[in-house]
């Protein structure tokens, strides 16, 4: 690693300006978490990993539980649609929107139908809902103007998921409907304002997400993380890798923290880098994209840790292929191509 930076975390320890901008930097046998972290990742150049002679089996037998984020870890999993399958076995995701801040929930609702959920409703104030019907053609469409609108909703055995939090508004009511939702038996994805919902009494969610069975995906940028996760966030705050994993110990869901260097880390201990994603990523909208994508797969069935990793790598990718100029619309309309390139590479299990 560049002389100064850390290689388990990325940071640099002499502070700013104490590790060399490199023109090119060379590793063995496999990359360390700081060659995929930031700082450290801006600081190494061009990346070689060069073969020493050890073997796979020794890095096998080592059984690390951190890898950078590819098709390879998930790929066998991923829910391709089947000749005996139907709209309900490829799952019912649901995407509360809310009555104000309509973009949130469209970007999300397209995405979890871009990424093969079978149905898609979103449910938000009934006055919204002529916007929302502009977003596509196939969503379905379920008022939402009173608590009992939403437990009509839950108690339909086919909705398997729930995507709670963007546009939804911070307080009471956002905060009552995920833990309805959870109670319910429903896999959900938080992310935005379902998240900063609980700042004042996190262990709340935790308790809510624990009794649940856990099959909760948290997605916060690191203001949300620090206002879920306060102390962990003090504690660890040059280290990235740690945030998530203690995170997803404490919260008992995995955690997607957001940013050039996505972690992902379940409660297990497990814990995926992803590098793949474009700086355009930094733009409104792009966020409720990864929200709906990780719903689409979790509706499909599969598991949370999984749809996660995956939906961050597809996010990434097609941020890649559509390039400058780059909004969050596009990134829905650019998953096609990314699927294609996908299903033509072959994983085994």
């Amino acid at each position: 690693v560049p002389s100064g930076v850390s290689g388990d975390t990325g940071e640099v320890l002499g502070g700013e300006g104490g590790a060399p901008v490199c023109v090119a930097t060379v590793s063995f046998v496999r990359k360390k978490p700081a060659h995929l972290l930031l700082p450290g990742r801006l600081l190494c150049g061009a990346l070689h990993i060069a073969d020493i002679g050890i073997p796979d089996g020794v890095i096998a037998e080592i059984a690390s539980s951190q890898s950078e984020n590819d098709p390879a870890l998930w790929g066998a999993q991923f829910p391709w649609p089947r000749p005996t399958g139907h709209k309900y076995s490829r799952g019912h995701a649901l995407v509360v929107g809310g009555g104000r801040m309509t973009g949130a929930g469209r970007l999300a609702a397209r995405a979890a139908l871009r990424t093969g959920a079978g149905l898609v409703t979103v449910a938000a104030p009934q006055a919204s809902l002529p916007v929302y019907a502009q977003a596509a053609a196939s969503l379905l469409l379920a008022p939402l103007d009173e608590e009992r609108d939403f437990a009509a909703l839950l108690a339909d055995a086919r909705i398997n998921v729930v995507l709670l939090g963007p546009g939804n508004g911070i307080g009471v009511p956002t905060r009552l409907r995920v833990v309805a939702a959870l109670t319910a038996g429903k896999s959900c994805v938080l992310d935005a304002d379902a998240l900063s919902s609980f700042a004042d009494d996190p262990a709340h969610l935790f308790r809510a997400i624990r009794r649940a069975g856990g099959r909760a995906i948290l997605t916060p940028h690191d203001g949300e993380f620090a206002r879920l996760f306060p102390e962990i966030a003090r504690a660890h705050a040059r280290d990235k890798l740690t945030r998530a994993r203690k995170a997803a110990a404490a919260s008992g869901a995995v955690v997607l923290l957001k940013g050039y260097d996505t972690v992902i880390a379940a409660p297990d201990g497990r814990a995926v880098i992803n590098a793949n994603a474009p700086a355009a990523l930094a733009t409104a909208g792009a966020g409720d994209v990864l929200a709906g994508l990780a719903t689409g797969l979790v509706a499909q069935g599969l598991e949370p840790f999984d749809a996660a990793c995956a939906a961050v790598w597809l996010h990434g990718d097609a941020g890649m292929r559509f390039g400058p100029g780059l909004i969050a619309d596009d990134l829905v309309e650019t998953l096609p191509a990314v699927l294609r390139s996908l299903k033509g590479r072959v994983f085994t299990a």
